[in-house]
């Protein structure tokens, strides 16, 4: 006798995926899973990010079904849509038919006939750190808001495996075990040979590290520019030093000179 898929069954699978989240396609199986447990073809997980100006900023990082390749390139701020909306108010939010709603100019899909959607807030110690939209259900019937309920439970596991690959990136970084040999082998650097080689493969090293925790491409331009803006500063007072050393090197010289000339008879 066949075993009929509960939600409550889909839960429980879900959470065997706890472990499996640090792989490289641990949000795309965190996205896939929650469509299935909705009984949905759709499913985003957007996840937060801060601009150059250090403001929140949520955007797509993994999705089940099919979505506009747009979509990945949007970034949604705090109040902005359906997403921002749920990000700002840290409530989840059930829209029974978006082209009778207030968010009508977000409708992506107008020959869907499946008008319905679901949108929660993903969160850690408190903060929204992400944002997980469920649409288009198989049967196509509107969701309601026990639906709305179970995507809730879904986001808390979502934030729990969220977490965990954070940590896994972290403790699995090559980086964080080179800090701790750093301290106690501060000279290595000068007896590294080929530095321009070892330069190249620490970049490759230090991309992948960052991907493997989990950052995304603004945080790895951020982490970029803020190395850029060091080397810059370290430049200027190089360069300061030398201004100040170059007056006294002329007087040395100068002095040297009036040494070695004959006194004239």
């Amino acid at each position: 006798m066949a075993v009929t898929e509960t939600p409550l069954l889909r839960l429980k699978q879900f959470a065997g995926l706890l472990d499996e989240a640090g792989g490289e396609d641990g949000l795309q199986r965190l996205a896939e899973t929650t469509a299935r447990i909705l009984d949905s073809e759709r499913c985003s997980l957007m996840l937060r990010s801060e601009d150059e100006h250090s403001q929140l900023r949520w955007r797509v990082c993994a999705s089940f079904g099919p979505l506009p390749e747009r979509a990945f390139l949007e970034e949604v701020r705090a109040g902005e849509g359906i997403a921002g909306r749920v990000a700002a108010s840290g409530e989840a939010l059930l829209v029974p038919d978006i082209e009778r709603s207030e968010f009508v100019g977000c409708a992506r899909r107008a020959d869907d006939p499946r008008k319905s959607l679901l949108s929660a807030p993903v969160r850690h110690a408190g903060a929204v750190i992400g944002i997980l939209n469920v649409s288009a259900h198989r049967a196509g019937r509107v969701f309601d808001m026990d639906d709305l309920q179970l995507l809730e439970v879904v986001s808390l596991l979502v934030g729990k495996a969220i977490q965990i690959r954070q940590l896994q990136g972290l403790l699995n970084s090559r980086f964080a075990q080179l800090a701790l040999l750093e301290l106690a082998e501060k000279d290595l650097g000068q007896a590294l040979p080929n530095p321009d080689q070892v330069a190249r493969i620490v970049a490759r090293s230090f991309y992948k590290e960052m991907n493997r925790v989990g950052l995304g491409p603004r945080q790895i331009v951020n982490a970029a520019s803020e190395i850029i803006e060091q080397l810059s500063s370290s430049l200027v007072r190089h360069s300061r030093r030398l201004d100040r050393e170059a007056p006294d090197a002329a007087d040395a010289a100068d002095a040297a000179v009036a040494g070695l000339t004959p006194p004239h008879v």
